[in-house]
């Protein structure tokens, strides 16, 4: 059965499955540079492992009974004649990092946009921050599934401060790497030399802060945009590696979650870095979907850190 015509019934990790008016500003047309091509609700974790575990290992087709959506009763195991309810299980984990010991150095000059050389790795690297239920999300998907994601932070963003119980031992194990995409995310090209500095030192001090990380030599300007003037402050303060991508997502801004998976299908590749956003539920709805075709493609999903060797 194709990804795009899984339905499931229910709550869908918070919301219920519709089409989305995509919206276009600033933000969502930055991803288009290097690539060819309202709802706030809690999220029931069980079914999402439900869900999950459906979707990877194809055992439950796509669609979820009444009895395990919230709300409605599911029978008791102890109740005579009364079948007991199989327990949910988490998915199946994905495969494992690369050793350290297969770690290279850092090409010299330039700009990161692909993983260099040929294999089965998949550089997943997540920007912005906008919504505290979507850092949230993000990084329970991690912790459930052992995919390991580059976050790209904006550290204005309140999100950072209310998931940092979460997030830190994730971030501390390797799984989760936080990388400077300035404080407040403006173009970087359109502002002075003293402004460039500014944004990208008070993001790294609070990520030292807050995280205990220092995040160089990576850092993603907002929109993509940089110059030699970028690069050149941002060396001098340590990060050296603007990195970019090779595809998107494209959930810069509110798209169909059919959309996402579209360009997860194009752009989950080897050796790609591909690029999403922290901003907008929908992508929250596709884990089991995303998780799907990492699995059937056997990539392995890395952090940068998992690649290069720290300068």
């Amino acid at each position: 059965m194709g990804l795009d015509s899984c339905v499931f019934r229910g709550n869908r990790y918070g919301g219920t499955r519709g089409t989305l008016g995509a919206t276009r500003g600033a933000r969502a047309a930055h991803h288009q540079r290097f690539i060819a091509h309202p709802y706030n609700a809690a999220v029931d974790r069980r079914q999402f492992l439900i869900l999950a575990a459906a979707t990877v290992a194809g055992a439950a087709g796509c669609s979820i009974s009444s009895a395990e959506t919230p709300g409605t009763a599911v029978p008791d195991p102890d109740v005579p004649g009364v079948p007991a309810t199989p327990a949910a299980s988490a998915p199946p984990a994905v495969l494992p990092p690369p050793p350290p010991a297969s770690r290279i150095q850092l090409p010299g000059g330039g700009t990161l946009t692909a993983l260099p050389g040929t294999g089965d790795l998949l550089a997943l690297t997540v920007d912005d921050g906008v919504s505290s239920d979507v850092v949230r999300l993000y990084t329970q998907f991690a912790k459930d599934t052992g995919v390991r994601l580059t976050y790209f932070v904006n550290g204005q963003y309140d999100s950072w401060t209310d998931n940092a119980a979460l997030l830190r031992p994730l971030v501390e194990s390797g799984q989760i790497q936080l990388g400077n995409h300035t404080w407040s995310h403006p173009d970087l090209t359109t502002v002075s030399k003293s402004r460039i500095a500014d944004e990208l030192s008070k993001n790294h001090k609070f990520l030292k802060t807050r995280y205990g990380v220092d995040a160089a030599p990576y850092f993603r300007p907002p929109y993509g945009k940089h110059n030699a003037a970028v690069d050149s402050v941002a060396a001098d303060l340590g990060y050296t590696v603007p990195t970019l991508w090779y595809g998107s997502l494209s959930d810069s801004s509110l798209i169909t979650e059919d959309y996402i998976v579209k360009m997860a299908t194009q752009y989950f590749t080897q050796q790609a870095i591909v690029i999403g956003h922290l901003n907008y539920l929908p992508v929250t709805h596709v884990y089991p979907q995303l998780v799907e075709i990492i699995r059937n493609r056997n990539l392995r999903t890395v952090t940068l850190n998992d690649v290069f060797i720290k300068p």
